[in-house]
This record gives structure tokens, sequence and C-alpha cells, in this order.
């Protein structure tokens, strides 16, 4: 890679609307008019890449689109007084790699407001370890603690456990105290989970069933991932003023539930978004996440492809065979 020609991995799309994902070589000159240049070291592949680069859904809002919505490296030009050459950077969200140019091509301009610093004792392969997933994990973990959920609380129950999300969730909620309940429907993923110190297994069916408006209290607090039904029996379980944290919708968008759990009970459902997420609460996550996702967990969640594998991975992610994180190396 030189800065005059690099590679990027382009969506575009055919005659027909179908989404055609291809390694080009590029140069300074393709790249969008924006004010801070970064050479990209890793990347990673979330669940909305893999829906942006197998054509699933209407995830990408402009063509040609380089996808990838997360990103970490070098800043090797800058305009704005927030960062010089040389600095360490980490950028998630924003609607990168959807709306504007995302983190698969080894050079990347993006606006400055979207970055964060790279959190001391990160490097960039760890920070995309971390990425999109761990930062709303670690944003959900803030949200039980300001919902007044502590280890002592009660059992804590994570949704779709073995995705990015919910392992990170896991390994944090179990490395600070609380016990974990995983919900997975893979039975190969029972050990891994347990590794990142779930203290119980429940199976995806068990979770999935319809629930009745009130259920037996289980759950002092949730990491829903999923939606659906699934968030339904959460709440329905959920104990007295519970905090329910809500990221995700692979299960549905729907709730399919009733008033009852937060009239009768006082649970709290709680939304969590790491897109637009300010730069003061992101900076705040990922100092924490330095300090509290233990390396040993992060390693364990982490599997590293090069930018050509992305298209077959992103079919994996697609049909539910994606465990844990995978990173993105863009010199790979």
């Amino acid at each position: 890679m030189t800065r005059e020609s690099f590679k990027a991995l382009v969506l575009n799309q055919d005659e027909e609307k179908n989404t055609l994902a291809e390694i080009k070589q590029l140069s300074l000159g393709d790249l969008p008019d924006e004010e801070v240049l970064v050479a990209v070291d890793y990347s990673s592949l979330n669940y909305k890449d893999g829906m942006a680069v197998s054509g699933t859904g209407k995830i990408v809002l402009q063509w040609p689109m380089v996808p990838g919505i997360d990103l970490a490296g070098t800043v090797v030009e800058s305009a704005s007084d927030d960062y010089k050459a040389g600095d360490k950077v980490v950028l998630t969200g924003w609607s990168v790699g959807e709306k504007y140019w995302g983190g698969y091509s080894q050079m990347q301009r993006v606006k400055a407001k979207w970055l964060v610093p790279l959190a001391e004792g990160l490097d960039a392969k760890q920070a995309m370890g971390i990425g999109t997933a761990g930062l709303t994990a670690m944003l959900c973990v803030m949200a039980l603690e300001e919902g007044g959920v502590t280890p002592d609380s009660g059992p804590v129950v994570v949704t779709g456990a073995a995705g990015g999300v919910g392992s990170v969730a896991v390994a944090l909620l179990a490395n600070a105290g609380y016990k974990v309940a995983a919900v997975t429907g893979r039975e190969s993923t029972h050990q891994y989970l347990r590794d990142l110190g779930a203290s119980e297994i429940l199976s995806r069916e068990e979770m999935s069933e319809k629930a009745r408006p009130l259920e037996k209290q289980r759950w002092a607090g949730a990491v829903d991932t999923v939606g659906g039904e699934m968030l339904a029996r959460v709440l329905a379980e959920a104990d007295y003023s519970a905090t329910v944290t809500a990221c995700g919708l692979a299960g549905g968008f729907k709730l399919p539930s009733t008033v009852m759990p937060f009239i009768l009970r006082n649970v709290r459902l709680q939304g969590v978004d790491s897109v637009m997420c300010p730069v003061e609460r992101r900076t705040i996550a990922w100092q924490r996440l330095a300090k509290e996702l233990p390396e040993s967990m992060l390693n364990a969640i982490e599997q590293v492809v090069s930018l050509e594998e992305i298209p077959e991975k992103a079919q994996q992610i697609m049909k539910g065979q994606v465990q844990g994180r995978v990173i993105v190396d863009l010199n790979a």
C-alpha cells in the first residue's frame, strides 16, 4: 500500500439492484472530502456490515459505498485542531459504512467529530475486537448501573449472548461480579460462554416462547440484543425495579408485550444507541472498556480475516454462523 494507491472493498449495484462487492485499487482522489485522513489498520465485521455486503435490507444509502461501520488507525493528515498526524483514533457509528464511506479501505477520510482517541491500554486491533458491538455492550452495562442494578441485585440475562454485543456484555458483567445467564441457540457455544463468565445457559427456544403479561420474576437486569418475543419474555420475567436494556432487533422490531411489567413491577426499559451516542459518553465507555474487559476474554472473542474474506464471512454472519467478534486486518 502507498498513499497514492491502496485497496478497498467497494459496493455497487447492478441493473437488477443486486449488491456487488469488489476489491478495488483506489487513490486519495477517490476518497470523500472530509477533515481527517486516517491510515486504517483494522476494521470489524458486524451484523449491519453483513447486511450491507450481502445486500440484505436497505442498509446502504449511497452508491458506490465502502462499507465497514468501525475503523481504527493513525491520523495521516488533519484539517481539524482536535487531531494531528500520528494520533491513534477509533471510529464507530455515525452512519459510516451506510451513508458515508467506512472502514473497509486502507486509507479513509472522515469527519473529526466522528473520532475518539484510542483509549490508553488498547491497540488498534484490540479496539476493533471491541468495536461497535463492544461499545454497545459497555453502554448497556452503564445503563444497567444507572438503573440501580448491582451484582447484589440478582442475575442479569444476556440474549443473543454468543454474538458480538452479547459476548462482550457477558464478559464485562461477569468480570464485574454479576451472575450472568446467557441465552443462545447453539449448543456449540455453551463452553465458549461459560469461559466468558456465564454461570447459566438458557436455550433460545425457551426464551422465545410467547410470554404471559407477567411471568415468575427472574432477572434484576437484562441486555437484550434480539427484540421481538424474546424481549417480551425478558420483560415479563423481570424483577421488581429491574432495568432491561434493549439494543438490537435480530428477532424482530415489534414488541408483543403489555404495560403490566412497567406499572406493576416498576420495570424500566432503556433503549441503548451507539450510532449517534455523544462523544463524551463514548469516550467514557472506551476508557472503561480498556480497563474492565480482561485481555484474556477479549482474545477469546475475536477472529481475524482479510479484506478479501469479508464477502464470505458476511454470508456466514447473516446465517448466524459467526461466534463472537470478527476483526478485519486491512494490511493482511
